[in-house]
């Protein structure tokens, strides 16, 4: 888990390859949702957000879980938030920042919402939960003292939008190529980005990786490849990375191969990669973790489908004598195998969640697997 903070970067894996997903084909279906209120992903500290479980039948044994920037894993009202009712409220301090998500107990999921507490003096007020096209959206410069200047700068993908006098802009039809990281920043400072997220029925490219993981030792290779529908002029592999670079690739990194962008990759890569077009659409995006250390996780970075095959490896820089590791699903130990790996003969949406491996040798990064399934077919 250390390897991947900040957590943020863990759920911009989350809030696009799972809501992005939605494109292929249909649309994914949770037994359970999670809601937010006020539905927005960053907070100041000391304010209060509800978080809901809205569960499809039987509610019994669901629980608000979450994992924040400092690598704890816990449930609500264990040592956070306050249960009410089938809400947890939780008066945030930056170390509350992370991920959560309902999960019933055997291991299903909700969708899963990304919070940022942020110390300093501007918040960007924009929607955690995923927007639909064509609807109206507001961005808001949020600051802890009001400033006699109510003037902001709005950015998406790095590059800024434009000026507002009022403080915030509207969107008063939303559409993928709004899709993407905002901030805002003012003469009072600058607000953490967020990625918005806009569903609709198809994306216009899907990216793919090869080989097909999410983790990664420094000096190895990946292969990004952006593979469009109809034309795919003007597609660009783009990547925002922990240390904040935000740049495609052939600039400062990567080598263009054909439609392939090739990196032989240091720590300093980790980070969501994604394809976008000249007119800002997306394609799903896919996280990269480059861990520094003796172990990685072998763990498929794109979603895979109910009824599949998958196998987890606990992968060496050198091959222990004894291949032992324990595996780790959500932070609870699945169980130890002599090979170094599990097979799941047919994963289910209750295989989804965050796993990790560990060895004599060390431990892996924490990787999510997204298991698509239920889907409603497009007419």
């Amino acid at each position: 888990m250390r390897e991947l903070t900040p957590l943020c970067w863990q759920l911009l894996l989350l809030s696009t390859l799972v809501y992005c997903s939605l494109g292929q084909g249909g649309v994914l279906s949770y037994p359970a949702s999670l809601s937010v209120s006020p539905d927005r992903s960053q907070f100041f500290k000391l304010e209060s957000v509800a978080l809901s479980c809205e569960v499809q039948g039987n509610s019994t044994g669901w629980r608000l879980k979450r994992s924040t920037v400092s690598g704890e894993r816990s449930d609500c009202g264990r040592k956070w938030g306050k249960p009410q009712g089938s809400s947890c409220i939780v008066s945030l301090i930056p170390s509350d920042s992370g991920v959560y998500w309902c999960e019933s107990g055997s291991g299903e999921h909700s969708n899963a919402v990304n919070i940022t507490v942020h110390a300093g003096a501007v918040i960007l007020e924009s929607p955690a939960l995923p927007v639909t096209e064509g609807d109206s959206v507001t961005l808001s410069c949020r600051y802890q003292v009001t400033p006699s200047d109510l003037t902001a700068d709005f950015y998406k993908d790095g590059s800024l939008i434009r000026a507002e006098t009022t403080g915030e802009i509207t969107i008063p039809a939303v559409s993928k190529s709004d899709e993407g990281l905002y901030k805002c920043t003012n003469s009072e400072g600058e607000s953490p980005e967020s990625w918005m997220t806009v569903t609709d029925h198809s994306l216009p490219a899907s990216l793919s990786v090869s080989p097909d993981r999410s983790q990664f030792f420094k000096y190895e290779s990946v292969s990004l490849s952006c593979e469009v529908q109809g034309n795919s002029a003007g597609w660009r592999l783009k990547r925002s990375t922990v240390s904040g670079d935000r740049s495609d690739c052939g600039r400062k990194w990567g080598k263009p191969q054909g439609s392939s962008c090739i990196v032989s990759l240091i720590p300093s890569d980790s980070g969501v990669y994604w394809c976008e077009s000249g007119s800002g659409e997306h394609s799903n995006a896919v996280n990269i973790t480059v861990h520094a250390g003796a172990v990685i996780l072998e763990s498929p970075a794109l979603p895979v489908t109910e009824g599949d095959s998958v196998t987890l490896s606990c992968r060496y820089q050198v091959t222990p004598s004894d291949l032992t590791a324990d595996f780790y699903k959500d932070g609870s130990l699945i169980r130890a195998e002599t090979t170094g790996e599990i097979t799941i003969p047919a994963v289910s949406k209750s295989d989804e969640g965050l796993y990790k491996c560990t060895n004599s040798e060390g431990e892996s990064p924490e990787s999510w697997m997204t298991v698509t399934g239920d889907r409603v077919e497009e007419e």
